[in-house]
């Protein structure tokens, strides 16, 4: 059910905007969603409503209603999850190869989210208005590799706070096409979408967002080149774009120029193997590894020989 909260303000929030002042005592709420009910009207002070400019004072009440949640039209099915950890906030799971994180145009089942929504059975977090599967960040199809997922609306909060900035440790392992020169470098060049081609994205230093990657070599093969990735930040297609920007594109990446006849890669060679961040409730860091997949450990093998 819609529910009215009132908040009364106190000696230390006198000047401060409305929606920042919000956002900072609900900690279920995103900034964002305050400034939607604001413009909807249903923020008031006084019995009036305001603008997300309004400037708070001292004794201010404030009431607001807080709509229900949309429903999602996404169907729970019943599919085995590798989960490395679960409480009443968060779920870390071992994504597999070949599985969408979230339902889009053309894939409606058999996605992650498909499978949250039945293992969790309503338990995850509605930021924004609409019941949101938990998703606070994604990994492509054919990338596998650990996600944290958010249960309640206070957790989704915390952990993409962290993610803004760039607390969140997110280490992947990949195999590059080529032999890097370096041991170790930085790629730091901003990420848009292909202006010739929407379905891909591209370095665009006109209407692209910052996006840092660093990068190690673990091991040289014959030719290829086994990598780890840090990301400082996660734009979409982050480390492929990058790779191939600087000519060693991922093997296996059909999209972004790593595609090599003789490996049946079905896809990126890439696995995003540790995740690390700080527990919404408890407060203390929390690190994850999850190993090589399989046909990533065959790979190695047949590139060492």
């Amino acid at each position: 059910m819609a529910k009215e909260i009132s908040i009364v303000c106190d000696g230390f929030t006198d000047g401060l905007r409305i929606d920042k002042f919000l956002s900072e005592n609900c900690a279920e709420l995103s900034r964002s969603y305050i400034q939607k009910l604001i413009a909807q009207g249903l923020v008031t002070v006084g019995s009036e409503p305001v603008k997300a400019s309004f400037k708070v004072t001292d004794g201010d009440e404030i009431v607001f209603t807080v709509p229900d949640n949309t429903v999602p039209d996404i169907v729970p099915e019943d599919i085995p999850l590798d989960i490395f950890y679960e409480d009443s906030d968060i779920l870390i799971v071992n994504k597999p190869k070949g599985m969408v994180v979230h339902p889009a145009s053309g894939v409606f089942s058999g996605t992650l989210v498909n499978a949250l929504m039945f293992h969790c059975a309503g338990e995850l977090s509605g930021i924004n208005g609409v019941e949101r599967p938990g998703i606070v960040h994604r990994i492509d199809k054919d990338t596998t590799g650990l996600l944290v997922v958010c249960k309640n609306d206070k957790a989704h909060k915390h952990v993409a706070e962290q993610l803004k900035e760039h607390s969140v440790t997110r280490r992947y392992e990949a195999i590059c096409i080529g032999s890097l020169k370096d041991d170790e470098g930085v790629i730091d060049a901003p990420i848009g979408r292909n202006p010739n081609d929407r379905k891909k994205m591209a370095i665009n230093r006109v209407n692209g967002k910052d996006a840092v990657t660093h990068y190690r070599v673990l091991e040289r093969l014959n030719g290829y080149t086994h990598i780890e990735c840090r990301l400082e930040t996660g734009r979409t297609h982050q480390i492929r774009v990058h790779m191939a920007s600087i000519g060693h594109p991922l093997l296996g990446d059909t999209v972004y120029g790593g595609e090599r006849p003789g490996f049946d890669t079905e896809g990126q060679c890439l696995h995003a193997g540790i995740l690390g961040l700080i527990h919404p409730t408890t407060g203390e860091y929390m690190e994850f590894k999850a190993e090589l997949p399989q046909y990533f450990k065959e790979l190695l093998e047949k590139l060492k020989r």
